[in-house]
């Protein structure tokens, strides 16, 4: 059986909160230290494999995002997307940009760095690619592979309004803290589905990071703190 989608997740009740969890020191979210534990991990295992079942008539398909860390003067901070309402799959989100891999494209990175730049416009110049997270399966029967990336500005954006919204950046600091991260629970035809989120506000409106998103980013957690 497939399982339902979650149409409003803001609604679903919050089970947990993982205040309890240590936060990833500011030591260890500089650019330097990023660099050398991506470049030599340690034993760690990822939260998150994936969503769960996959939607049904769905062929698995490669696919992969780029996280890209944008090296401010205050730290780090995460460039992410919110997607237009009108798309197939993930309206309304707020995800990586990347997507579905194409045959001409030179592995996970390749797929990353192109479809950055053909959706916010992200000149590959200013990226500096450091490491991947393991493949994370979406219920949309994507194998996605997490490409991490440290991004230098300055650097101009151009915004592809077919698929993306909206850029913004959240201080990694925030992300990487589990007290921000909220445990949810909603019951959907009869079966229990649970994610995690990552509310964040902006100066202007609060950004709700969940879904598969999340999970990616409860995995980059997982590593950093190993």
């Amino acid at each position: 059986m497939s399982r339902p989608l979650i149409l409003r997740p803001q609604e679903a009740p919050v089970v947990g909160v993982d205040a309890h969890l240590p936060a990833v020191s500011d030591a260890a979210l500089s650019e330097p230290a990023i660099r050398t534990r991506l470049a030599s991990a340690p034993s760690w295992q990822p939260e998150f494999a994936g969503d769960g079942s996959r939607l049904p008539g769905r062929t698995p398909a490669a696919a992969a995002v780029l996280v890209p860390l944008v090296v401010r003067d205050d730290g780090l901070h995460l460039l992410l997307t919110r997607r237009t309402d009108h798309l197939r799959d993930h309206a309304g989100q707020i995800s990586f940009p990347g997507g579905k891999s194409e045959p001409e494209d030179p592995g996970p990175v390749g797929t990353a760095l192109r479809e950055t730049e053909e959706e916010i416009g992200l000149a590959r110049e200013h990226i500096d690619v450091i490491g991947q997270l393991p493949v994370y399966a979406t219920v949309t029967s994507f194998q996605v592979t997490p490409v991490l990336a440290l991004v230098r500005p300055p650097f101009a954006l151009t915004l592809d309004a077919s698929e993306v919204a909206e850029a913004f950046e959240v201080p990694l600091h925030f992300l990487m803290n589990p007290a921000h991260h909220r445990h949810h629970a909603v019951t959907l035809d009869g079966i229990e589905r649970r994610f995690i989120s990552m509310p964040w506000q902006g100066p202007e409106r609060e950004y709700f990071i969940w879904g598969a998103t999340a999970a990616m980013l409860r995995n980059l957690y997982r590593l950093l703190i190993a």
